[in-house]
């Protein structure tokens, strides 16, 4: 209950019939998450061996849950993996793509500034007093310099994406490493539940006892214990 709603019901100012509506509403909420809480701790049991504990956990591996299935987490890196190496490669593929580009581009402009140097070197061999002419070829050539260069860099990174896509194949073998331990450990769990299959089903075997005089384990239960507990039962 809110303080507001306290305050009301102290100063008569409050509807008692909506009051015990939001009682009842807030109990059978607080019962569903009761519930919900109660299933889902029944659900983690199940998947937790008789005997394990906090105190006994060290004697145990791992209960059998989602996050620690072996099978069921190499399951889980190899599509995950999977799915990273093509995101990868597209990646590199489209960097790739524009790197050709740009790289016909300068090729493009590689042409052009050529034309311009045999334009001006006519030009300023004519007329060797035009200084504009001089000045003109010097600056295309000094242009297609610093194009060579750039076309060289493209044409070094477009060796690197590929170097790139070379390595990331390793992504593949170790793929096919991982299934083939998944094979194998499938396998054996196969071969190990044949090995213990029994003609006769659970639900008919006959009851064998889980203790038996001498032993000094803790979960057995002494005859004062025994009637101590039937006792409580029958309060």
């Amino acid at each position: 209950m809110t303080q507001e709603e306290l305050d009301a019901l102290m100063g008569g100012d409050v509807d008692l019939d909506a009051l015990d509506e939001s009682v009842e509403e807030e109990s059978s909420a607080d019962i569903a998450e009761e519930i919900i809480e109660e299933v889902e701790s029944a659900k983690m049991e199940e998947d937790i061996p008789d005997g394990y504990s906090e105190k006994t956990s060290h004697h145990w591996p791992l209960p059998a849950t989602d996050e620690n299935k072996m099978v069921h987490q190499l399951d889980d890196v190899t599509k995950e993996s999977e799915e990273k190496a093509t995101q990868i490669f597209d990646i590199i593929e489209n960097i790739s793509n524009e790197l050709m580009e740009k790289e016909e581009n300068v090729n493009n402009t590689l042409e052009v500034i050529n034309s311009n140097i045999e334009l001006f070197t006519t030009l300023s061999a004519k007329f060797p007093e035009v200084e504009a002419f001089k000045t003109q070829l010097s600056k295309n050539e000094s242009a297609l310099e610093d194009a060579n260069i750039t076309l060289e860099m493209l044409q070094n990174s477009g060796d690197d994406i590929m170097n790139v896509m070379d390595i990331m194949q390793y992504q593949d073998i170790h793929r096919q490493k991982i299934e083939r331990v998944i094979n194998v450990m499938r396998a054996l769990s196969k071969y190990m539940n044949t090995l213990f299959e029994s003609k006769v089903d659970d639900d008919k075997r006959v009851s064998s006892a889980q203790h038996i005089v001498g032993d000094t384990h803790n979960d057995v239960a002494s005859t004062d214990d025994i009637e101590a507990l039937l006792e409580q039962f029958g309060k």
